[in-house]
C-alpha cells in the first residue's frame, strides 16, 4: 500500500508524529477499482471515506428517466464519499463510480471514529476537508443558478484545470448540466476566440 500521497494530503493542513502516522496507515484499507466499476451503489450505506490514490471516480443520482446527474469527481489526491449517507449511517443517494482504474484507500467510518480518540487533531483535518466541500458545493449552486453554460465551463477549468485531461467530455458536460453538444459548441467557441 503506498501512503506517500494521502500522508502529504494530510500534512497540507495538520502535523503528525511517525507514531500517529502509523497508528493512521494501520487503520486504512486499499482496494483497485476497473473503470466503470461502481464503488458505492445508492441504497447502500456509505462504510468508507475514499481517498484517490491514483486513477478518477465519479458521485452522481439518475433520475427517473435514467439520466446521470454528476455531483463531484474526484481524482489523485482527492477524498470522495457520499457524505449524507456516511455520517448519518442512512441508505446512500448517490452512486460512485471509477472513470478510470483506480487505486483508493479507505477509511472505514469505525475507523475514524477510532482516529479521532486516539489523535484528536484529525478531526480538524476532516472539519477543514469537511468545511472546504461545503464552500464548493455553495459555490457551484450559485454558479449554476447565475451563471450562463459558458461561465460555468470556464470556472470550472480554472478552478479544476487537472480534471478536463482525466474526465470524459460527457461526465464534464453531466457536471455543468448541459448536454455534451452544447459543451462541444463551447468549447469550439472558446477555441475560436484564442485563434482570432
Amino acid at each position: 500500500m503506498n501512503t506517500d500521497l494521502i500522508l502529504k494530503n494530510i500534512g497540507k493542513h495538520i502535523s503528525i508524529n511517525e507514531k500517529e502516522k502509523a497508528f493512521f496507515v494501520s487503520l486504512l484499507e486499499t482496494t483497485t477499482l476497473k473503470a466503470r466499476q461502481v464503488y458505492l451503489r445508492a441504497g447502500e450505506v456509505c462504510k468508507y471515506s475514499a481517498f484517490v490514490n491514483d486513477g478518477a471516480l465519479k458521485s452522481y443520482t439518475v433520475d427517473q428517466d435514467g439520466k446521470e446527474h454528476i455531483l463531484s469527481f474526484a481524482i489523485s489526491d482527492w477524498w470522495i464519499a457520499d457524505m449524507y449517507s456516511y455520517i448519518s449511517r442512512k441508505p446512500a443517494v448517490l452512486t460512485i463510480e471509477a472513470i478510470a482504474d483506480a487505486e483508493v484507500l479507505l477509511l472505514s467510518y469505525e475507523n475514524q471514529q477510532q482516529l479521532y480518540e486516539k489523535v484528536p487533531k484529525f478531526e480538524r483535518f476532516f472539519r477543514i476537508l469537511i468545511e472546504k466541500a461545503l464552500v464548493a458545493n455553495q459555490e457551484r449552486l450559485i454558479d449554476n443558478l447565475s451563471s450562463t453554460a459558458e461561465d460555468r465551463y470556464l470556472h470550472f477549468i480554472k478552478k479544476y484545470p487537472s480534471i478536463p485531461s482525466c474526465v470524459p467530455q460527457h461526465n464534464i458536460a453531466s457536471y455543468l448540466g448541459i448536454t455534451p453538444e452544447f459543451l462541444s459548441k463551447i468549447r469550439g467557441r472558446l477555441a475560436r476566440k484564442k485563434t482570432v
